[in-house]
């Protein structure tokens, strides 16, 4: 009896002959190398007279259908169909943020000349023209956020703690969540007229002042609070309550001292976005506070200045020589959004700091 000794073809694991599991693929920087591509092919198409958005969206076309093709003839169509998906997908988010790259380079290019410590030490009162800050505007606009959220916090958190806590599948909550989604969608200028309804009847027509505002600010983030701390506490394991049930710890501290603590980063995130929703709010603010030239640090008296109607009214009434209104209507907003990507950086902290080891 023979032997055959020749030596044997094996597989990647080494269980002798059959078909390599290695599947062939195209290069490792094929993502790389085709975003290279679409920028020199709408560079070339731009080179030939088309405009930025014509060769831009010859360049992509190119891509869409190049790509596919080629993965088709070297990974099969399983994996060509994923890259075909891939690139849609990229797509989509690049084309979501060509506005908001946009707002962003606009606000900053047209914002950042008045930028200067007289524009955040001093008011608009007494300034015609050139000159003038928003000291006033920022300090009106920190106080009403301050009463709104001190308002808002502690209804929204009761209120979400009682729906998921307290109310289970009762008629009551269920009327509750319908009114918190009605609230939800009404529109800002809607809050702004119910606040100056509501104060009119006490106060009298005419009436302006910041914690009317800062009610019709209310309004607008309670449903918002509602939302974010019910879904939070929702995702509390019912595990957590159940244990320290058994340990004989009555429903109330096991809120307080479980539940609300095991909830507290996604709370906080909550809490700290809402404020950014409002806090740039103008017609609520423009209806129930007015507009002012003057420091005023009392929320119960008078009209205050924020920093969206300080914007609104030097873009509205830019008086003569229009140029330093505009700009400086053009600093309020840099100095908005600024804040309102500091509250949305604090909320990613807060989040990290307190989610657990895991989950970060």
């Amino acid at each position: 009896m023979s032997v055959d000794t020749s030596p044997r073809t094996t597989g990647p694991s080494g269980l002798g002959d059959g078909p390599s599991l290695k599947q062939p693929s195209l290069p490792r920087r094929t993502g790389t190398f085709t975003a290279v591509a679409a920028v020199l092919l709408a560079l070339g198409f731009r080179a030939l007279g088309f405009g930025w958005v014509p060769a831009v969206f010859l360049a992509w076309l190119v891509v869409v259908i190049v790509v596919p093709l080629w993965s088709t003839s070297v990974e099969g169509s399983r994996k060509a169909i994923d890259r075909l998906v891939t690139i849609l997908v990229t797509s989509a988010f690049a084309l979501a943020m060509v506005p908001l790259a946009q707002i962003m380079y606009t606000v900053v290019s047209n914002g950042a000349s008045v930028m200067g410590i007289d524009f955040f030490t001093f008011s608009m009162r007494n300034v015609i023209g050139e000159g003038g800050g928003i000291y006033h505007a920022i300090w009106g606009t920190l106080l009403i956020t301050l009463a709104t959220t001190v308002m808002s916090v502690p209804i929204g958190v009761f209120t979400a703690i009682y729906l998921v806590e307290y109310g289970a599948n009762n008629r009551l909550s269920g009327w509750i969540r319908f009114l918190v989604d009605v609230m939800t969608g009404i529109p800002s200028i809607v809050a702004g007229l119910f606040a100056y309804a509501l104060f009119v009847v006490f106060f009298g027509p005419g009436v302006r002042m910041g914690f009317a505002g800062a009610v019709a600010l209310a309004v607008l983030m309670i449903p918002v609070v509602v939302r974010s701390v019910e879904e939070m506490l929702k995702l509390v394991p019912n595990e957590l309550r159940e244990a320290s049930y058994a340990l004989g710890v009555p429903k109330w501290r096991t809120i307080v001292k479980v539940v609300l603590p095991t909830a507290l980063a996604g709370i906080v995130t909550g809490v700290t976005l809402a404020i950014a929703r409002v806090i740039g709010e103008t017609a609520p603010l423009l209806i129930t506070v007015g507009v002012s030239d003057s420091v005023n640090f009392n929320i119960f008296d008078g009209r205050m200045a924020t920093l969206p109607v300080f914007a609104f009214n030097s873009i509205q009434s830019p008086g003569f020589p229009p140029g330093p209104s505009i700009d400086r209507a053009w600093g309020a907003a840099l100095v908005l959004m600024i804040i309102v990507m500091l509250l949305n950086l604090v909320a990613r902290l807060v989040s990290y700091v307190f989610s657990p080891k895991g989950e970060r």
